[in-house]
């Protein structure tokens, strides 16, 4: 993967906010679009591009595809991840979302969103690492 693919994929708002959020842990694109309030295709779109960039891994929960920041990142990507991580707390926007994630991620998998059957959201619970 080359630097600049990063760093085009890292020069989007929404591509900022959903790793981000995945900094707290895996979740699936229901959840992202919940707690960010926008449209699953939207944020499928952006989730393509940062698995194009090695952002992010997938993994598969039957029908649902969940997302996480990859276990290897490249070196360009790990350094922009730890300067985002230094600075979500200062910045409105993330702090928001975050504060959203710690709200909605709780009834999110308790109400499942996504019409989650009963095996199937505890075998995802497995993976979500919520705070």
């Amino acid at each position: 993967m080359k630097s600049l693919q990063v760093y085009r994929c890292l020069c989007d708002e929404t591509r900022l906010r959903i790793l981000n959020l995945l900094l707290e842990g895996p979740l699936c694109v229901c959840h992202l679009a919940a707690i960010l309030g926008l449209e699953q295709p939207k944020i499928s779109r952006h989730l393509k591009a940062l698995k194009e960039a090695g952002a992010v891994e997938t993994e598969r929960c039957y029908n649902w595809t969940i997302y996480r920041l990859s276990e290897q990142p490249n070196a360009v990507l790990e350094t922009n991840l730890k300067c985002l991580q230094d600075m979500r707390a200062e910045e409105p926007l993330f702090a928001r979302d975050l504060d959203h994630h710690t709200r909605m991620v709780g009834e999110l998998m308790a109400e499942s969103c996504c019409d989650l059957p009963e095996r199937v959201r505890e075998l995802c619970r497995e993976n979500f690492q919520t705070t």
